[in-house]
């Protein structure tokens, strides 16, 4: 059995997860019945299997205990960026057509201008508080049975992911028809490579909403372990979480190793970390200095893993692998690589192309036939259009991750997004957008933007050009600065040569 019901049958008193920043536990007994009590609820809402329901919140108690609701009613959930605005949030409600949204009080402006932005949603719930249009999550529940609702399925995550076009994309698998609490793929996978079982104390040092924190913190719960889970990423803080409640499983995103590295040395080794048996990393790629200290630091006990959210295939690498294939992603541990060039013809190792799996997990793009359809090539193999190449052993080696996509901080920014915000813009007659390094974050964002009179080129513009985009996307998919160009490097076609532009920023971190 792999479920929360099961320890909340036999020891329910086990903690299933901890507020770090409230010191809040949730037993199992408690998750049984809360999450019980929830799809009583979304039933009573009129939700059947296969309808959706997205939740929009920070790391808050409720959080997975409402995940945990639908899951157990066979609904896809979706769980959405608290840093999205009002115009992409309603996209991904719309676009889903979700019967309930899920909020927090803590998000309560955003909650209150999406109102009439989603007609279409049935139940508009709010935890923590209520605004007017909200109902409270809490309130509903209570009285609600603590029982198992009678016609219980398997649910699943689906996770929004944005493509070059710009527009987010839903990450939809088939439901798979069980019975909650069967062995799935991912837990099976997690389980193998990364030891989660009831003696796991993992920490979740980021947002629940992305793929990897929620997916490994359910994995862990669902194989009897305890998750510790913070508000936000604080570097000693995390450090003193280790050790007080001597976690034996965290996972990262580069940037936060480098936080925590750039803490005074007698901060940083006052902190006793032995606990720890299995450190994960993945989202962006590792410096390979940084990685090296982390190894001496913490010892031969850092794993690296390569895998979208699509999960059509995966690669890990562990310590004593990647000191020998330094830079490398690992081997495929699920579905069979390939590198192919343009043409789709499966390319020898060391050549460079984009990524293939072949065997891997199926998925498609909801309400995106075309997109998917683009992810597949003849052979029926799929790709997230990342580039990189195998060497003579099979390890991966990332070259990009897509050609235009920016990893910042662990998060995935496509350009396309901001580059259609600035190329509406009156002054602007043509734009690129590209990452540049960034030494905390990895990457940040960078246009550089021709213009119709390019006299008007100057620190002013600038500013106002960054406020435009603030303005109407979220700012982290917004440059941080801009620089002016006569013109772009484009070919005849129309393609524009963005490489051309962003070799010349490499290595420097700014314009």
């Amino acid at each position: 059995m792999f479920y929360p019901s099961h320890i909340a049958h036999s020891a329910p008193d086990t903690i299933a997860y901890k507020m770090c920043h409230t010191g809040e536990t949730v037993s199992f007994g408690e998750l049984e019945s809360r999450s019980n009590q929830g799809a009583h609820l979304l039933r009573s809402c009129g939700l059947k299997t296969g309808d959706h329901v997205v939740i929009l919140m920070e790391n808050n108690r409720n959080f997975l205990e409402i995940c945990y609701s639908a899951d157990r009613c066979g609904l896809y959930y979706t769980t959405t960026s608290t840093y999205f605005t009002p115009h992409e949030i309603e996209y991904i409600i719309n676009d889903c057509r979700a019967k309930i949204f899920i909020t927090s009080y803590a998000m309560a402006d955003v909650a209150a201008e999406l109102i009439p932005r989603i007609p279409d949603v049935t139940h508009r719930y709010m935890v923590g508080g209520v605004i007017p249009g909200y109902e409270s999550w809490e309130t509903d529940c209570a009285g609600l049975p603590e029982d198992p609702i009678s016609d219980e399925m398997q649910g699943l995550d689906m996770l929004y992911s944005s493509g070059t076009t710009g527009r987010p994309k839903g990450v939809k698998w088939s439901l798979t028809g069980k019975k909650p609490g069967e062995l799935t793929m991912l837990i099976e996978l997690l389980s193998r490579l990364f030891g989660y079982d009831r003696d796991t104390r993992y920490l979740c040092p980021g947002p629940l909403y992305h793929a990897a924190p929620l997916r490994h913190s359910m994995t862990t719960i669902n194989q009897g372990g305890t998750v510790f889970i913070m508000k936000k990423f604080e570097a000693e803080k995390a450090l003193s979480i280790i050790e007080s409640e001597r976690i034996t499983h965290s996972q990262w995103v580069p940037t936060m190793f480098v936080r925590m590295l750039k803490l005074p040395d007698d901060v940083r080794l006052g902190y006793d970390v032995s606990s720890q048996k299995c450190v994960l990393h993945a989202a962006a790629p590792c410096p390979i200095d940084i990685k090296e200290k982390m190894l001496d630091w913490w010892g031969m006990i850092i794993h690296e893993y390569y895998a979208g959210t699509e999960n059509n295939g995966f690669c890990k690498i562990g310590p004593e692998e990647w000191v020998t294939h330094k830079g490398s992603v690992g081997k495929a541990t699920l579905g069979t690589l390939h590198i192919c060039d343009d043409d789709g013809k499966e390319l020898s190792p060391g050549e460079k192309g984009k990524i293939y799996f072949s065997d891997g997990h199926e998925f498609s793009y909801h309400n995106d036939p075309e997109k998917t359809a683009e992810s597949y090539n003849k052979k029926g193999w799929s790709t997230l259009g990342d580039i990189g190449k195998v060497d003579e052993d099979g390890y991966l080696y990332l070259l990009e991750r897509e050609a235009f996509v920016i990893i910042s901080g662990g998060v995935n920014i496509y350009p396309q997004e901001a580059e259609n915000i600035l190329t509406a813009h009156p002054k602007v007659m043509d734009v690129a957008v590209f990452g540049i390094p960034n030494e905390d974050f990895g990457e940040e964002v960078k246009a550089v933007v021709q213009l119709g009179d390019m006299s008007e080129a100057g620190p002013a513009l600038e500013k106002e050009l960054i406020h435009y985009c603030r303005s109407r996307i979220s700012p982290i998919k917004c440059p941080r600065s801009i620089d002016f160009q006569d013109a772009l490097p484009r070919h005849p076609t129309g393609k524009l040569y963005k490489r051309l532009l962003r070799d010349k920023y490499l290595g420097t971190g700014s314009g």
